[in-house]
């Protein structure tokens, strides 16, 4: 499927940002085409961002793969970590003083407070979804926060400049309903403290949450609208409390329908049978893949 870079004509802003953690499958390809046809659709411009802030799981080698494979895909974008921009670095590992930013001023604004509950901690006082998994599946599927740490309303954060060995949480507003327009989905709503609690937005091991990390990226790239799965409709609810307390504009937003293998399960990087990787070596085209060519499978 041969493509070329579409020449830019309008302010729209789209990207893509995979994570280095295994190879793209069948459901990156489906939601990353969307992405790419709706920055053309739009004679807008497509970022590329690595987000590769999961230390422990990120290779050079997926990183690389993905880039390939995209390409292969037909897919291709004005910025990103193989052709530069006035935006970058494109790798999420290389952006940190763009969090600290952010982090100091959620901190001033008095919208966090430090949290000494681990992750086991939690998952013996509640029942915690996708323990193990992805780093982005950690994020969205954070159990709800029951409160230990939590101050009172009227408490004060001492000034501290301490990222290492300290969990940060955002206080949400409990109660109050975080309406959004999908594009793709139409109205979708959440109860903060009903449906999410008071959420990490850096971690104890020095490295930000994917939601801060998100919306501090969207915005200093200038990102108009955000392409991806329908898994990640929570994490927009957190991260329009985000976009609000640090004053900057929530983009659109459009989250593709999940592929799913036949047995009804979402796919992930540990179906590697599905991989852009493996089908490629099967023979499969781009148009076999992005038109769900692929029977018995998905």
């Amino acid at each position: 499927m041969a493509s070329i870079t579409h020449p830019v004509t309008s302010d729209y802003r789209g990207r893509l940002a995979p994570s280095p953690t295994g190879h793209l499958h069948v459901g990156h390809a489906r939601t990353f085409w969307a992405a790419y046809e709706r920055a053309r659709a739009a004679g807008g411009a497509l970022v590329f961002r690595m987000e590769d802030l999961d230390a422990q799981r990120s290779r050079d080698e997926f990183a690389n793969a993905a880039i390939e494979d995209l390409r292969w895909l037909g897919i291709r974008w004005q910025e990103g970590p193989d052709l530069g921009g006035q935006y970058g670095p494109y790798y999420q590992s290389r952006r940190r003083t763009f969090y600290v930013d952010v982090w100091r001023r959620l901190l001033r604004g008095g919208y966090i407070y430090p949290c000494k509950c681990s992750r086991k901690d939690l998952t013996a006082a509640v029942s915690a979804p996708h323990e193990g998994g992805s780093f982005i599946e950690m994020q969205d599927d954070e159990p709800l926060y029951p409160g230990t740490c939590r101050p009172a309303a009227n408490f004060t954060t001492p000034p501290t400049e301490m990222l290492e060995g300290i969990n940060w949480r955002f206080r949400v507003p409990d109660g109050e309903v975080i309406r959004f327009e999908d594009l793709a989905l139409g109205p979708v709503q959440f109860v903060a403290g009903v449906d999410f609690g008071d959420f990490l937005v850096w971690r104890r091991d020095g490295v930000p949450s994917y939601q801060l990390a998100c919306v501090a990226d969207d915005a200093a790239m200038r990102i108009t609208e955000v392409v991806r799965g329908a898994d990640l409709l929570k994490s927009t609810a957190r991260q329009i409390l985000l976009n609000r307390a640090l004053g900057f504009e929530n983009p659109k937003w459009y989250h593709c329908p999940l592929v799913v293998d036949h047995n009804g399960q979402r796919l992930a990087k540990r179906h590697d049978s599905l991989s852009l990787r493996a089908l490629r070596l099967q023979g499969l085209t781009p148009m076999n893949i992005l038109s769900a060519e692929l029977p018995g499978r998905v």
